[in-house]
């Protein structure tokens, strides 16, 4: 019969919904991935911050003459501040590792015809925040050590 729309075979359908499925898969942990790397953003910032806050707290201590040595608390601000770079860069590395990973193996499916792919995978602004906050982190780092800079 011409003209007649045919309607899928139930197992068609079953194909189609497993490839949807799939896909949304591959998003959820593309996600999950973010908000691991969002966690290692926190944790860098508090360590980061603290760190920085306890150097120039007892700097500024020593200036009024109330301390009368602020070292010990610099260098243990300063191992604060390299803690939470270190640990930002562990967590940048593995988020892009992970993410390049998770991409092959979709194209690979979508090759194969496992799932539709669609969707693209956007550009992570969870990485990007994490690539900003390296950078204040390695300013404030310096900043530090050298007495220079907008933190000095």
């Amino acid at each position: 019969m011409e003209g007649v729309a045919t309607e899928p075979t139930s197992k068609a359908v079953s194909i189609d919904l497993s490839s949807r499925r799939t896909g949304m898969a591959f998003q959820r942990t593309r996600m999950a991935a973010d908000r691991t790397l969002m966690a290692v953003i926190r944790t860098s910032l508090s360590l980061i911050s603290f760190g920085f806050t306890i150097a120039k707290a007892f700097e500024k201590l020593r200036e009024m003459s109330i301390v009368t040595s602020e070292k010990p608390a610099r260098n243990f601000g300063i191992a604060l501040v390299a803690l939470g770079i270190v640990m930002l860069v562990a967590g940048i590395v593995y988020q892009v590792q992970f993410m390049l990973g998770l991409r092959a193996e979709r194209e690979m499916m979508k090759d194969g015809g496992l799932v539709h792919a669609e969707s693209r995978f956007p550009p992570s602004m969870t990485l990007i925040t994490a690539v900003v906050l390296l950078l204040i982190g390695v300013v404030a780092i310096v900043s530090l050590i050298f007495n220079i800079g907008p933190f000095g």
